[in-house]
């Protein structure tokens, strides 16, 4: 067998397994979801708390209509989780008129965000504390093996090769282009998501960002191609198209992805985020 054969069908059993796997993530999803409405005694439930998902905001219509049909395919996957959502800024509903409409009832925010960073240490921490509402803050959604496969699929959308000779390999690398951020732990956070999404494609992954932190887009393909990696694709590291996004997809010297927006894992991600907080509370009470 040929180094080239052996090579192709590990990827194919990779890609095998990674389907495997989101197809269980998503009946597991499902499963829970049936389960949290029944109590011990086989009594249904009350009300399970409400998952508000909070976006940053933007100013770009197609941002708000991706970010509402990601919530309508939240709400497909777990029928009778009451799903709301909240703005950081720029976009009604704010998060604080989000939470005052749900009175003194639970919920869990989940940021739409991809990182660390002020944001979720402090804007979102100090809305909470100021609603009406009984709150708890999930984590951001990554870095996470959801948002790889996300990644991946996107570039594949865009025409990134699944398979590819040794060659071809060599002188192949992505751009992962994220928002930035002032925050060091934001770019701790991308620069794992590099290196995961790199152990999937097998090829370098550089991060890079379209604001306040460094390098830029141009600053990595450049030190790339200095490297001899000419087949340089952006992956958009972005929740929903918008300027940023935009921006960084025009500096691609060969393929942009096209941002995360409503792919199946990304409102799997969001339950997942859901469901870690509900447990790490059960824990707590425990």
């Amino acid at each position: 067998m040929t180094a080239t054969s052996r090579t192709s069908k590990s990827e194919a059993l990779r890609d095998h397994l990674d389907s495997t796997a989101h197809i269980m993530n998503r009946i597991s999803s499902q499963l829970a979801s049936q389960l949290s409405l029944v109590s011990l005694d086989g009594t249904r439930r009350a009300e399970q708390p409400a998952l508000v998902v909070v976006a940053h905001g933007s100013r770009d219509p197609r941002t708000l209509s991706t970010v509402h049909q990601l919530l309508d395919r939240v709400r497909e996957q777990r029928p009778g989780l009451p799903v709301h959502l909240g703005h950081i800024e720029l976009n009604q509903p704010l998060l604080p008129d989000t939470l005052a409409s749900l009175g003194d009832a639970e919920a869990v925010l989940v940021p739409l965000l991809l990182s660390r960073g002020y944001h979720v240490k402090r804007d979102i921490p100090e809305m909470a504390a100021a609603a009406p509402a009984r709150t708890r803050v999930a984590a951001p959604l990554g870095p996470h093996p959801l948002l790889v496969e996300t990644l991946y699929a996107r570039l594949v959308e865009a025409g990134w090769r699944t398979r590819m000779d040794e060659e071809t390999r060599r002188t192949s690398a992505v751009v992962l282009a994220a928002a930035g951020s002032r925050d060091p732990d934001a770019a701790v956070d991308t620069r794992r998501t590099a290196h995961l999404l790199a152990a999937r494609l097998g090829v370098p992954v550089v991060p890079a960002f379209a604001s306040a932190a460094t390098p830029t887009v141009d600053t990595a393909v450049r030190a790339l191609a200095a490297r001899g990696r000419h087949r340089v694709a952006v992956a958009s590291y972005f929740t929903a198209p918008g300027l940023f996004a935009t921006q960084c997809a025009q500096k691609a010297p060969w393929i942009a992805s096209a941002p995360l927006g409503t792919h199946p894992a990304m409102a799997d991600l969001l339950l997942h985020r859901y469901d870690q907080a509900m447990a790490a509370q059960v824990t707590t009470a425990a």
